[in-house]
């Protein structure tokens, strides 16, 4: 059998969200014209020689109405708008990461406190944290020790953040999730710079000792 290699196999394009021009198989249409017109209800394709007029496409953007509603418009261009309404929707949109903290049964006093100072650190900038505690060998008849160890880190941990849930076990490890109390700090205000400071006018108590000097001998 002749080897075909690894190459990179045939990805079929994305299906179009929307049925435009001689895919629309519905007998009539509810037309929006290009200039957002209600057309009203006609024909398909008294529909589809408008569009072809306008030298756009008819695209049917209500397939579930009854009769389905279908706006003449550049299709290229919905789309690119469409896109791009997404991708600044997806830069809004607010992602928190979680961060992962392990713990061993025997992990000692002061290994502990750097953790909880770690996950502190990682809640007050807004992500989640997630404590996993491994159980080596025997280990596994004292889950319940390492639960309480892990309820008594989420209460130092009070001030930052909160539990989700309780601790649960996963394979050999058991773990329990944590999500801050508060919110991403804004960025503060930057103070005016030196050269905006000297700009401002000055006020009467900003004059000089002087001038005040030169006025009151004058009135005298």
């Amino acid at each position: 059998m002749a080897y075909r290699g690894r190459g990179p196999r045939f990805v079929p394009p994305p299906e179009e969200q929307h049925r435009i021009n001689r895919k629309i198989r519905a007998p009539q249409v509810r037309l929006i014209g290009a200039d957002g017109s209600q057309v009203g209800i006609v024909p398909i394709a008294d529909a589809l020689k408008r569009a072809e007029e306008a030298q756009l496409d008819l695209v049917e953007i209500a397939e579930t109405a009854s009769p389905p509603v279908c706006r003449i418009l550049d299709y290229g261009k919905f789309k690119y708008q469409q896109h791009k309404k997404e991708s600044e929707a997806k830069k809004k949109a607010t992602t928190t990461t979680v961060k992962e903290l392990r713990l061993g049964y025997r992990t000692d006093s002061g290994d502990i406190k750097r953790q909880i100072e770690k996950a502190r650190q990682f809640l007050e900038a807004g992500d989640r944290v997630k404590f996993l505690l491994r159980f080596r060998g025997r280990e596994m008849a004292y889950q319940d020790l390492g639960r309480k160890k892990l309820l008594e880190v989420c209460d130092a941990l009070g001030d930052a953040g909160s539990a989700e849930g309780v601790p649960r076990m996963e394979g050999r490890m058991m773990g329990i999730l944590l999500a801050p109390t508060k919110k991403r700090a804004k960025p503060k205000a930057v103070a005016p710079s030196g050269s905006e400071a000297d700009a401002k006018p000055a006020t009467d108590s900003d004059k000089p000792a002087a001038e005040s000097v030169a006025t009151e001998s004058a009135v005298s």
